[in-house]
């Protein structure tokens, strides 16, 4: 069996789009915008953003969920989560997004059974909602209203190895202390700046390739050959 722990992104990464982004779109009230606008341009963390955000949601409960059910998965994650199991890989979710939804999203494909670190969403009224930052941390430097280095502290030790997989800026501080990293999108680039050991992934199909070389140790001591600076050259 392996002793590496799986710790996956879920908007943009299981899902194929980012939950929250698609329920602003829908049933946000004028003003998401700017705060997206802010979030971006560095002046709030991600905390200040979706707090402010999900206040602007105007839905009820089942427009809620009638919308969830429309949302999908990477078609790959399947066999990915299949053959994670199968080699004793437990894979946590580890999420600046929603709980709620990405709980219905999972349950609606069948995997309602992986464990969720996520924020909390709120009903506070027929179509009023707020978020609750159960996994927030006062020294979180993304300010992100889940502070993914604290939850995946708890996943590492002298025995376990960390696989980071997702696609985003709240993933950057997780990337940093893992031992190997799957990137997509803006993760990617971050890694690459940062020198850190990964594999950059288009879906999970790719990613499920990978898994093999990644429990036999070749990818990583491949990664790290790569990265390795060239000796000195000896003159004659």
């Amino acid at each position: 069996m392996s002793d590496w722990t799986l710790l996956c992104d879920f908007d943009g990464t299981i899902s194929v789009e980012d939950t929250t982004d698609t329920l602003l779109e829908r049933f946000g009230k004028p003003g998401w915008e700017k705060l997206e606008d802010d979030w971006k341009a560095g002046r709030i963390g991600s905390r200040e953003c979706m707090a402010g955000q999900v206040a602007l949601l105007d839905m009820s409960r089942a427009e809620l969920d009638a919308h969830l059910v429309e949302r999908a998965i990477d078609p790959g994650f399947a066999e990915f989560v299949a053959y994670a199991k199968a080699h004793g890989m437990p894979i946590e979710i580890l999420s600046d997004g929603l709980d709620h939804a990405i709980h219905f999203i999972l349950r609606h494909y069948d995997f309602d059974y992986l464990p969720v670190t996520a924020n909390r969403l709120e009903q506070v009224g027929e179509r009023e909602w707020r978020l609750g930052f159960p996994n927030a941390s006062a020294t979180c430097r993304a300010k992100s209203g889940t502070c993914k280095c604290a939850a995946a502290a708890s996943t590492q030790g002298p025995r376990k190895r960390v696989l980071m997989i997702g696609d985003g800026a709240s993933d950057y501080c997780v990337a940093e202390s893992a031992d190997f990293v799957f990137a997509k999108g803006k993760l990617v680039d971050y890694c690459r700046a940062k020198n850190i050991p990964h594999a950059s992934i288009r879906d999970f199909a790719e990613a499920l390739a990978l898994l093999p070389a990644l429990v036999s140790g070749k990818l990583v001591a491949a990664t790290r050959a790569a990265a390795a600076p060239l000796p000195n050259a000896v003159s004659a």
